[in-house]
């Protein structure tokens, strides 16, 4: 970024005041309370204290319409949060952390590509002195030109500290306590403390017998935050201010590289916590990234320790791996791994045992809800009817069972090893029985309009339509039903018709042609019964 679109008002790193608008951000409370303007002061007199704080340069070019630097920008964008209200105790001047270098690398990210929310959190935390940086994806997929999905703030702020500072803040988190700062809309944006790794192990020393992570709310610096996360990649901080990303972990070479490698020996950082071997997967899958070898051989050894992980956290990472547009490529990594075993052990049966016609319809499926991902997002049942669309069609054709019968056996599986939510469950159960009356193969009793309404159809057509473009086959039915027409080929039979007609009880006496009473005629069925 240019030196004159983020210009800074000083060195975030240290504590001398170089400028009037740095040390007016920094000072105590209680020393800058005589400048301060009150609660009650009028905002366009804040704005205009503001921009006089910045110069007369920033005043002339406010005052003839022009835009003001992002400096000004910075100073002025917090004022829609709500007031701080925070006790004097928590709000003094605090000495920057010694660890965080000020030599960052330049990087031309344009400031119209950061979150504004965002940055009104960053500045009221800067103005009570205290650090905090745009952290991890957000950072890398501004340096990949990729648009982020969050925006995640992390700050020597204690998260006590945070909420003091944000009415609009709750704090979520046992295990790793974070405040959720909100704004309109159902936004929010996570702030995170700078943290230490718990377990710290020298080099040389005998790994413990058990290195998994159950808490993770040790307080550290920027550099000791940095170093604890998981990969290199995912290990960069952006300073706003100075327009620079900060680097403790060679991120910014394995990024050029396109490289996945652990921050650390991946054997010690997988078994803290075996959830990064789906996260490593994911992030290769999403962004094209060669896995490190080191790395790779790591995770091979630590899929035994999957199962340790609590099952709400695996089944969250593989729902991701799914809901992200790159599936078939992770699940192929997952299969290659033999992660699919220990995560998805009916699917993994389903993939040994059915060879490579059975693997090759699979990942195809795969790939096709991967295309319809890619046009909006899709409900959970949805992703797990086609994950396990093929284990079902197998059953029926090589056991004979029926589709119920084969829906409810590859589903309770799931629903045990992997704790799938029952009412996931029960949805996605409804869009596989519903795939033989859209494919033709079982009829309904019922008229095809009163199907065309129910609240399951439409899901039920995008499976169907995710089949048939892995597939090849049903394209003329999938038209069909889309065109509202009628999908069957020929009408049921006339006889058909009248065999069902025949079994409805009549009223005692009521038959004709002198048959025996509960006998219908051929003509005797009323319009209607059917």
């Amino acid at each position: 970024m240019s030196e004159s679109i983020l210009e800074t008002t000083g060195d975030p790193t240290s504590n001398e005041h170089d400028s009037p608008a740095r040390s007016a951000s920094v000072r105590p409370l209680d020393e800058a309370s005589s400048q301060q303007a009150s609660p009650a002061e009028p905002a366009h007199r804040r704005r205009r204290r503001r921009r006089l704080a910045q110069g007369p340069e920033a005043s002339a070019r406010a005052a003839d319409g022009q835009q003001v630097a992002a400096p000004a920008l910075l100073e002025q964008s917090d004022e829609a949060l709500p007031s701080e209200g925070a006790p004097a105790h928590e709000t003094r001047e605090r000495p920057m952390a010694s660890s965080l270098r000020d030599d960052g690398a330049p990087a031309d990210i344009p400031p119209e590509r950061l979150d504004l929310d965002g940055i009104k959190i960053l500045n009221r935390l800067h103005r009570f002195g205290q650090q905090a940086y745009f952290v991890g994806g957000c950072v890398r997929d501004l340096l990949l030109d990729r648009p982020p999905k969050d925006f995640d703030i992390c700050t020597s702020a204690h998260p006590g500290e945070v909420r003091s500072l944000f009415r609009n803040c709750r704090l979520v988190g046992r295990r790793f306590r974070l405040a959720h700062v909100f704004f309109r809309g159902g936004k929010l944006i996570e702030v995170s403390t700078f943290r230490a790794n718990p377990i710290e192990i020298e080099e040389g020393e005998d790994l413990p017998e058990d290195l998994l992570i159950t808490r993770d709310n040790v307080f550290g610096t920027a550099e000791e935050d940095s170093r604890r996360r998981d990969f290199t990649v995912n290990g960069l901080f952006y300073d706003v201010r100075l327009g620079r990303v900060i680097d403790f972990v060679d991120g910014l070479k394995d990024l050029r590289a396109r490289l996945i490698r652990t921050i650390g020996p991946p054997e010690v950082r997988l078994r803290e916590d075996p959830v990064r071997i789906l996260r490593a997967v994911r992030f290769a899958a999403r962004l094209g990234f060669d896995i490190d070898p080191a790395t790779y051989a790591a995770m091979e050894g630590a899929v035994e320790d999957l199962p340790r992980c609590a099952s709400p956290r695996l089944l969250e990472e593989i729902f991701r791996l799914l809901r992200g547009g790159t599936s078939r490529q992770a699940f192929e990594l997952l299969d290659a791994l033999g992660a699919l075993r220990v995560l998805l052990p009916p699917v993994a049966e389903y993939l040994e045992q059915g060879g490579p016609t059975a693997r090759r319809d699979f990942f195809e499926r795969l790939g096709a809800l991967d295309e319809r991902i890619k046009v909006s997002p899709v409900d959970d049942s949805l992703i797990i009817a086609v994950l396990l669309s093929p284990l079902a069609g197998r059953l029926m054709l090589e056991d004979d069972r029926s589709a119920s019968e084969a829906v409810d056996e590859v589903l309770d599986a799931l629903v045990q090893t992997a704790r799938l939510p029952r009412r996931i469950g029960d949805r996605a159960r409804q869009l596989l029985w519903a795939q033989g009356i859209l494919s033709g193969e079982r009829r309904r009793r019922r008229s095809l309009a009163s199907f065309r309404h129910h609240t399951i159809f439409p899901d039920a057509l995008e499976l169907f339509a995710i089949q048939v473009r892995a597939t090849g086959q049903g394209e003329q039915r999938l038209a069909a039903w889309r065109e509202g027409r009628e999908p069957f080929e020929q009408a049921p039979p006339e006889d058909a018709v009248k065999k069902r007609r025949r079994r409805r009880r009549r009223p005692r006496g009521k038959h004709s042609d002198g048959g025996p009473p509960g006998c219908a005629s051929d003509g005797g069925s009323t319009p209607g019964q059917a």
